[in-house]
């Protein structure tokens, strides 16, 4: 008899055999491990995955106009919108059957804004129209072409139902268009005009800022993380007192600080009047510019570059620098051939925590950064709470995550993710 025949005539205590008795064990083991993480999967479902696949739908969908104005979709399809020609009378006809219906239900304005985001000037088309097409009846009234030009000359015009035609896709790609400084158009692509074209500069201006941010939390970070790891263990624990501070006081409390200390008649410029290294007509522009934006977040963001630099270095043991000396080596010799290949895993877990923060970070720069500090963050929230063109913002959120994950795979390749260590 084999040990498989074996296995399956032995009985358990239960009175099954054994190999179907320890599979039931083995999936309750599996069941009751997933009950245990259940909590966190629903909790990353619903704060992480469900709003970045909002984003992403968000940044392409466009149904407003088929839903509004269907009717006039379908009548536009026959339409050449290169012609240089109006529609024909069936369109006119249809659009003024559809706006009715869109006053009544008060979802013209929608739809004016949908377009606005476009061209400038629709909503206000719309909404002017609105106060005398309601008053019209799709069959005693008719013909409406002569009579929605005579409400607005717009409507005459071949480039306000062109408009209508170009955006009244399902799904679009003018969000992600307009995202990069470009347009939807019957001709196709198209480059916004020229005092448009900023959201290229301010993707620009993000990542770099936040290199340089990255950058100089690393200079300044690891000869403090240094410091800590090489005192002793009272020492280096008062210090880190110190490297946590920041951490208890609110964000916007440390932001607040830095517009006092850098404002024109500010901390800062006074000290260096006091000083006479400036004077007092020629104080120095170090707020509502770049320079604001960088110095406030390398203070705010600094801690985060410490802490993994510093658990990184407490794993290094000393002897090894004591043993590159007793070899020959100069302090300087010992320290970058010895010490600091060791310590890179801290630098590169730090520079992407700080990095990821920083390229997304919103309230320093709106408060510090001025016009030429902000960051595309900042643009973003106008679009929501602001223009309220949600579709936009998605797309430069949409934009700005693949950023990321485009850096972080570089970084990957470069260095390598798995040398990252938290220590």
């Amino acid at each position: 008899m084999t040990d498989q025949t074996a296995g399956q005539d032995m009985i358990a205590a239960d009175g099954m055999p054994l190999k179907k008795s320890l599979a039931k064990s083995l999936q309750r083991e599996k069941m009751r491990a997933l009950m245990l993480i259940a909590p966190l999967l629903i909790f990353v479902l619903i704060t992480f995955i469900f709003p970045i696949g909002s984003m992403l739908f968000r940044s392409v969908e466009n149904s407003i106009v088929q839903d509004t104005l269907p009717k006039t979709v379908v009548a536009l399809q026959d339409w050449d919108e290169l012609s240089g020609e109006l529609p024909d009378e069936a369109v006119f006809t249809a659009f003024v059957e559809d706006f009715i219906i869109a006053v009544e239900n008060k979802e013209h304005t929608r739809i004016g804004s949908r377009l606005n985001y476009e061209v400038s000037g629709m909503s206000s088309l719309f909404r002017k129209s609105a106060r005398k097409v309601k008053k019209w009846d799709p069959v005693q009234d008719a013909p409406f072409r002569d009579k929605l030009i005579d409400v607005d000359k717009d409507w005459g015009d071949p480039a306000t139902w062109s408009i209508i035609k170009t955006h009244s896709v399902k799904y679009t790609n003018g969000y992600f268009l307009n995202a990069i400084d470009m347009q939807r158009t019957a001709e196709g692509a198209q480059a916004q005009p020229e005092d448009k074209q900023i959201l290229i500069k301010l993707f620009i201006r993000t990542v770099k800022m936040s290199l340089i941010i990255t950058g100089m939390c690393i200079l300044l970070g690891y000869p403090v993380a240094w410091i800590l790891a090489n005192l002793p263990n009272r020492s280096a624990n008062m210090l880190m007192i110190l490297v946590l501070l920041p951490f208890w006081t609110s964000l916007l409390v440390r932001t607040s600080a830095w517009k006092v200390m850098l404002q024109n008649q500010g901390v800062i410029n006074d000290t260096l009047v006091w000083l006479g290294l400036v004077s007092n007509d020629a104080r120095l522009e170090i707020i509502n510019n770049q320079f604001g934006t960088i110095t406030a977040m390398t203070h705010i963001l600094l801690p985060f570059m410490i802490l993994p630099m510093y658990s990184v270095m407490q794993t290094i043991p000393p002897s090894y620098l004591r043993a590159a000396k007793s070899l020959g080596a100069t302090n300087w010799t010992a320290f970058w051939r010895v010490y600091f290949p060791q310590s890179i895993p801290g630098i590169g877990a730090g520079s992407i925590l700080v990095f990821i923060l920083a390229i997304g970070y919103y309230i320093t720069p709106e408060i510090v950064g001025g016009t030429d500090g902000v960051f595309i963050s900042n643009r973003i929230a106008y679009h929501i709470s602001s223009s309220l063109n949600w579709g936009l913002a998605a797309a430069l959120g949409a934009i700005l995550l693949a950023v990321v994950l485009v850096l972080y795979w570089a970084y990957d390749k470069i260095v390598g993710i798995d040398n990252v260590k938290l220590g």
